[in-house]
């Protein structure tokens, strides 16, 4: 257990994922480095889905807390799509690290609406696990080599609870070295 948050076999609760999320449970491979039973959810109020509030609420550290964030940036009139897996003590490096990997002249995070509508998945619950096939996974090192995290579950009234390195064996994520840049926290809740 992590926190206070009470944990279950995700797979045994649908209910607490969103559809994209349960269907990529459904196809994890039988050979990846962490068994699908491993990834583990929990309830929560998702009035307190935000990492800041989460944390405290939860008495969860921001260090095995992970954001996933839909970046967008557009080359020859296409948009081009990625999600960056960080820890919540740090930023993604948008406009030079991820803005290089998506090969584009400026990147930013994907409008709400459009992260919602593509991922089919809560806004402040978005998951790596069931994002469009399409998608780069960009997952910071400092994420995979945590024992464990807790990332969204494509709803806001849970989270999930994983090891690290799992985050890094999903398709199409590629581990990147200072994907992220650590940040003050007290400077973050401003």
């Amino acid at each position: 257990m992590i926190g206070t948050l009470k944990t279950e076999p995700a797979r045994t609760r649908p209910d607490l994922l969103a559809a994209p999320t349960v269907a990529a449970l459904d196809a994890w491979p039988a050979d990846a480095p962490v068994d699908v039973d491993e990834v583990l959810v929990a309830p929560i109020d998702p009035t307190l889905a935000d990492t800041a509030a989460f944390c405290e609420a939860y008495e969860v550290g921001l260090d095995v807390s992970a954001n996933c964030v839909v970046v967008a940036g557009k080359r020859e009139g296409v948009t081009r799509y990625a999600a960056c897996v960080i820890l919540a003590t740090t930023r993604a490096d948008v406009n030079g690290v991820v803005r290089k990997m998506l090969d584009v002249r400026k990147a930013s995070f994907a409008p709400m609406s459009e992260a919602v509508e593509l991922t089919g998945m809560e806004y402040g619950g978005i998951t790596p696990i069931g994002l469009p096939e399409d998608w780069p996974i960009l997952v910071d090192s400092r994420v995979v080599a945590a024992p464990n995290v807790i990332v969204g579950s494509g709803v806001r009234h849970s989270k999930i609870v994983l090891p690290g390195p799992a985050l890094g064996a999903l398709a199409n994520a590629q581990v990147v070295e200072d994907l992220a840049k650590a940040v003050d926290t007290v400077a973050r809740e401003t």
